[in-house]
């Protein structure tokens, strides 16, 4: 199937050649259509899938013989952060500049001041690209108004929802018409995702990734046993064994990005760090020098693990493993995209194993432990734990439990901490989360 197929006009069809687009992906052969239908959409894609142009397309399209007013866009775009709204923009105004009316693209997020995107909201707009929380301080400002909206897209949606967007996210839906198309875009789908659905679509169709396998990226995953301590060492002896030109290292937490870069600067390796705390131009320039090739290292919080999109991006180290499952799966999709081939390796400490099985559960995934010549773990990962009592009728009593867990320390093998459980007067539910790492601010 080629691109002439799926009903894009002629100007598109030439800015999709000129941008070396052989084929449609399959996320772009089951959306383009049904958006240019007017259907609403929840589609779910791998990362690097060309899901951006399966929406940036047709929305061009409708816009191409459509009028809008001041102030008042016609099609908006969410997002979860910054990076990811300057990449859809981009994307946007490629594909734009081969229309024959000029198409006025607005991007509105945090980090920056708010003075120039409200200068940007004079006149005729046709497109706002926005975090959350910046597109509602312009509103507050009336700089904006949503009511003439014919097309939302939630993209990355799950994210939004993970940084605590979910008040803002209802606010906005609140101000825009009820007669409109809506698209979610998300990579995984956990309750609130389907609560989302349920209030924001009507009649969606779905696409679903299981449906188009020939998407599915070329990933080689390893995961190499290793004690906290020497976790450094090892990712040094990676980057010079393997030769990656490019690796993007994923550690847990905002002093560990700049404490890992600097020990990797240290021993001569070009590298940068990105999280939330930097300012929006620091981040801008780290990841535009690491696209470009001039660094060959990144050491980032998750605030890469969403949308960002890296061309050629050959290795991807989790340094530390993420919290989340799900983001198990944006982390390892920033390599092995468009059709190219990537590795991941993860590092696995002995207090980290028990985490890293749930993952391997919860993605289906079986992946062979390895440990390297000269970096041998110290510590023993610890013994599988059956907490379920084993076959049903079968039980364990608390006196065989009691004698494995002897049998365990006898063999000098620690067991896994366990928090010992509070009273039931001192449990607290738990709070709406709290935006982490990247803020619409």
């Amino acid at each position: 199937m080629s691109f002439t197929s799926l009903g894009l006009n002629s100007a598109l069809l030439h800015a999709v050649a000129e941008q070396g687009y052989a084929a449609p992906t399959a996320i772009q052969r089951a959306a383009i259509p049904a958006i240019l239908q007017g259907r609403d959409v929840h589609a779910a894609a791998h990362t690097g899938s060309g899901k951006t142009a399966a929406f940036a397309l047709p929305i061009l399209q409708y816009l191409s013989v459509a009028t809008p007013s001041a102030r008042s866009p016609l099609a908006l775009v969410l997002v979860p952060t910054r990076e990811l709204a300057a990449q859809v923009g981009d994307v946007f105004r490629v594909f734009a500049r081969s229309m024959a009316h000029p198409i006025k693209i607005v991007i509105a997020s945090g980090g920056v001041s708010i003075n120039p995107q409200m200068l940007a909201m004079r006149g005729s707009i046709h497109i706002v690209i926005a975090t959350p929380g910046r597109l509602l301080d312009l509103v507050d400002h009336n700089a904006l108004q949503l009511s003439a909206i014919k097309t939302l897209v939630l993209d990355e949606a799950d994210r939004m929802l993970d940084l605590g967007f979910a008040d803002e996210l209802n606010r906005i839906l609140g101000l825009l018409p009820e007669k409109r198309q809506s698209l979610l875009f998300s990579a995984t789908f956990p309750d609130a995702i389907k609560s989302l659905t349920a209030q924001l679509l009507h009649d969606p169709i779905v696409i679903r990734p299981e449906q188009h396998s020939e998407s599915r990226p070329a990933i080689t995953q390893r995961a190499i046993h290793i004690d906290k301590d020497k976790r450094t060492p090892l990712l040094r002896h990676l980057l010079q064994s393997e030769g990656w030109p490019r690796t993007l290292v994923f550690v847990a937490t905002k002093y560990a990005t700049e404490h890992v870069a600097d020990k990797l600067r240290r021993n001569h390796i070009n590298a940068a760090a990105l999280h939330g705390e930097l300012s929006q131009g620091a981040r801008t320039q780290a990841l535009s020098a690491f696209k470009a090739g001039e660094l060959q290292v990144l050491v980032a919080t998750d605030l890469a693990g969403r949308g960002i999109d890296i061309e050629h991006l050959p290795a991807v180290v989790n340094y530390d493993l993420p919290r989340s499952t799900d983001d198990y799966v944006h982390r390892i999709g920033r390599t092995a995209r468009a059709g190219a081939s990537g590795i991941v390796v993860n590092f696995i400490s002995a207090d980290c194993e028990p985490h890293f099985r749930l993952i391997e559960k919860r993605q289906q995934l079986r992946i062979t432990r390895e440990q390297l010549a000269g970096f041998e773990p110290n510590s023993v990962v610890p013994m599988p734990i059956d907490r379920h009592g084993g076959i049903k009728g079968k039980r364990k009593s608390k006196k065989d439990k009691l004698r494995e867990a002897l049998a365990v320390a006898d063999q000098s093998v620690p067991l896994p901490d366990r928090p010992s459980a509070a009273p039931a007067s001192s449990f607290i539910w738990p709070t709406k989360p709290t935006r982490n790492d990247d803020t619409s601010k």
